[in-house]
């Protein structure tokens, strides 16, 4: 990350080189010659300067980087047209799938495309914390819009997911332009920049979403919708504070109905909120209006969390403030993979 700032005040980037399995932090001083060896020998692979790479590291903290094996396989590497799809795999950790997507849009008559790929499975919490996202669009944009869209677009996905609570050293979210698609490069003012953004949102979303799915130990992705929040801000304090919490996890696992925990985690989240006005569902089933339990069917609850998705809504009813965030389920296949995590 610290080399990526000091390249990112360069101007142009041509591309990225990243490895899997160790972070590379808090390795001092070595830790940054090997990133700036990293994107020396990425340049001189493709006939660019190491300015115009950045560089990513994921895995375990404090070791070294093994140079020789990364020197061997960066001249080995091949640019093919359908490389990405090695690359996404060549990327995960502890994840169990590659996560990627690709949507093509149009842009005032031009043909433009948007792809994206991402790891992370643990240790995920926001503001985004162990994940790395790689963007690319062939659309032509004006460097400040795309910073202005994929902030907003990270802020609504990745910075909205919570697997387990924790963050870490290494995180982050890369989105390149090449202007291949030939339009009319996008401003903030231009007649497509509604479109691009709104794509650019539902990639960001998906491989948000795909990371929460993919939770360590996960078996239910967990979607918590809130409404009725005074704010956005108030939404999502509340979306995030409910998604994140164990205690919700585990119920979700256990496919137990317990609403109390869900008004709990709404609760202390900080936001401003009234329990006499709020309604919580699972699924189709509301479980808790304005102050009371409600005389649900606990069977068609659990039913509605039986699936590989479970939505949680909660309606606050005090405003239009509204907001999603997802997480996991907590089980004990989360707990061995973690104990035993370096050995």
């Amino acid at each position: 990350m610290l080399d990526c700032r000091r390249v990112q005040s360069g101007g142009t980037m041509r591309g990225v080189i990243f490895n899997a399995g160790n972070a590379n932090a808090a390795t001092g001083e070595r830790g940054l010659r090997d990133a700036e060896r990293m994107t020396a020998l990425a340049a001189e692979a493709f006939g660019a300067t190491a300015e115009e790479f950045l560089v990513c590291s994921t895995g375990v903290i404090g070791v070294p980087l093994p140079m020789e094996k990364i020197e061997a396989g960066l001249r080995l590497i091949e640019p093919t047209a359908d490389g990405g799809a090695m690359a996404a795999r060549a990327i995960i950790t502890t994840d169990t799938r590659t996560k990627e997507i690709a949507v093509e849009l149009d842009v005032d008559g031009t043909a433009v495309r948007i792809g994206g790929m991402c790891k992370g499975a643990g240790m995920i919490h926001p503001n985004m914390a162990t994940m790395l996202a790689f963007l690319t669009t062939d659309a032509a944009v004006e460097p400040a819009f795309l910073r202005a869209a994929l902030s907003a677009a990270v802020d609504d996905s990745f910075n909205l997911v919570s697997v387990d609570g924790d963050t870490s050293t290494n995180d982050t979210v890369l989105l390149l332009a090449n202007g291949a698609a030939g339009n009319a490069p996008l401003r903030a003012d231009s007649v497509g920049a509604g479109t691009f953004r709104a794509a650019l949102d539902q990639v960001c979303v998906h491989l948000a979403r795909e990371i929460a799915r993919d939770g360590e130990g996960a078996t239910h992705l967990l979607e918590v919708a809130v409404s009725g929040a005074r704010s956005r801000e108030d939404a999502r304090t509340v979306a995030r504070s409910v998604s994140a919490s164990s205690l919700v996890k585990a119920m979700v696992y256990g496919l137990d109905p317990n609403w109390g925990r869900v008004a709990c985690a709404a609760g202390y989240s900080g936001a401003d909120l009234d329990p006499d006005r709020m309604t919580i569902s699972i699924g189709d089933v509301v479980v808790f209006r304005e102050g009371l339990g409600m005389d649900f069917e606990r069977s068609a609850a659990q039913d509605q969390m039986r699936g590989p998705e479970v939505r949680i809504a909660v309606d606050l009813g005090l405003g239009d403030g509204a907001a999603v965030a997802w997480g996991c389920d907590l089980t004990e296949a989360y707990v061995v993979e973690n104990s035993a995590y370096t050995t």
